[in-house]
């Protein structure tokens, strides 16, 4: 990805540099070809050369770009588990894919992490953001997801005879699942995304508190993606299925619904990051009777929606790690409100937005294993930054609004914001 030239200060607002540290009022960063060279307090700033681009922060919030640690590039307005594998083709799904990657990077979302794609679209993505033929986050890409035949991911019937291969790669035992990570390994991939529990999506047959895959599975996977360089995450609410994660020796968890005493211990003690994805619970129980869901659908995001907020209250309290993002391209979790997720933390969770931001950025980046790169505000770091026209202390729903982002700053680069000479177009309007 190009990284700009020149020299770059942003002035006039408040510092919240992804650390969790306090903000720093009347701050300013400065960029040298792309790269950070000084974030601190206005009056202490060196002097910058002549011909230096400056950005007014409106008295607003200078951050860092936010990481989406859960992205599905390839879900466009799904309505029902069928549509994830069998509504677009490949052609269709990686153009609108493209579009969703632009306008992620428009939200404020400078990087991602991929948790699953369809027909490996984010192998290519990634490519195509970092050879500039698109613009969209610095990605890390999944790929097919893995499940074990008959779990959450395998709802085709046989007598349709059209398998799941676009989405999921299905596994009977240890030895088909290394034989699906190698299957992965030859495709590009950086993140191995398993299913080892069910979701309330599927309360009939396997629904969060069921097993989806063995651990004799999941740690045949592990084996055989770590030894590949691959990291590995799963879908994990029930909490057995949490426990066996950890101790296979899963990189994330997404999710870690039920997290009991033990598991939590397990968690801290390999430092392991979560990624709750709440708001996407939140909005299946408030506009799920709007299109139709069953009851007991709804009555089952309910239970998750409880038992993961308390989950993650518990996580960070004990001094855990969370991730921000999760299952954006539903009909009712459109792309594009991914910063509702930092706002429900504030809201409905009790974490203050300082918390949050750190979850969205600096763990964001830990997630991606890049944050000697990006993810703080800080000397040396690419300046992947956010200006936003607002005091997110108090207003963290802002970041919900591009309306309100002065500029999106991608290694130097404007890409998005105010100031940005190009528009993106919406992926949300694209159906």
């Amino acid at each position: 990805m190009d990284i700009a030239s020149g020299t770059t200060t942003i002035a006039n607002g408040r510092l919240i540099d992804g650390t969790g540290a306090a903000p720093v009022a009347n701050a300013a960063v400065h960029v040298l070809d792309g790269h950070i060279t000084y974030a601190g307090s206005e009056a202490g700033a060196p002097q910058v050369p002549p011909g230096t681009q400056h950005i007014d922060a409106e008295g607003g919030t200078i951050l860092p770009g936010l990481v989406e640690a859960h992205y599905h590039p390839t879900y466009f307005n799904v309505a029902a588990l069928e549509d994830l594998d069998i509504k677009y083709p490949v052609e269709y799904v990686s153009l609108l894919a493209a579009a969703n990657a632009r306008l992620a990077l428009e939200c404020g979302y400078t990087a991602a992490r991929s948790g699953g794609s369809l027909f490996n679209v984010d192998v290519w993505l990634k490519k195509a953001i970092e050879a500039g033929v698109t613009p969209g986050p610095r990605l890390a890409s999944s790929g097919r997801e893995i499940c074990g035949v008959g779990g959450l991911m395998d709802w085709n019937p046989d007598f349709r005879k059209i398998g799941m291969e676009g989405l999921v790669l299905l596994i009977n035992g240890a030895d088909e699942g290394r034989a699906a990570v190698r299957d992965l390994v030859k495709d590009g991939v950086e993140w191995v995304k398993t299913y080892p529990t069910g979701d309330a999506a599927a309360p009939d047959t396997n629904d969060h508190h069921t097993l989806c895959m063995t651990f004799d599975e999941m740690h045949a996977v592990v084996q055989t993606a770590h030894n590949h360089h691959l990291k590995v995450t799963g879908h994990c609410r029930a909490t057995e299925g949490i426990k066996n994660a950890l101790r296979a020796g899963y990189d994330t968890i997404e999710h870690g619904t039920f997290m009991d005493d033990e598991a939590l211990e397990l968690l801290l003690q390999r430092d392991v990051p979560v990624i709750p994805a709440l708001q996407f619970e939140y909005a299946s129980v408030v506009h799920g009777p709007d299109i139709g869901m069953p009851q007991a659908v709804i009555d089952g995001h309910q239970e998750t929606l409880d038992g993961g907020t308390e989950s993650a209250r518990r996580i960070l309290n004990a001094g855990g790690r969370l991730g921000m993002g999760g299952d954006y391209g539903f009909a009712w979790n459109p792309h594009g409100d991914y910063a509702k997720e930092l706002s429900f933390f504030v809201e409905h969770v009790g974490f203050s937005p300082v918390e949050v931001i750190k979850c969205a950025t600096r763990t964001g980046a830990e997630i991606m294993g890049r944050a000697d790169e990006f993810g703080t505000v800080a000397v040396g770091k690419l300046a992947d930054l956010l200006v936003v026209d607002a005091d997110l202390q108090n207003e963290i729903s802002a970041l919900e609004d591009r309306s309100r982002f002065i500029a999106v700053l991608q290694g130097g680069f404007i890409r998005a914001g105010r100031l940005a000479t190009v528009s993106v177009t919406d992926a949300s309007r694209v159906r």
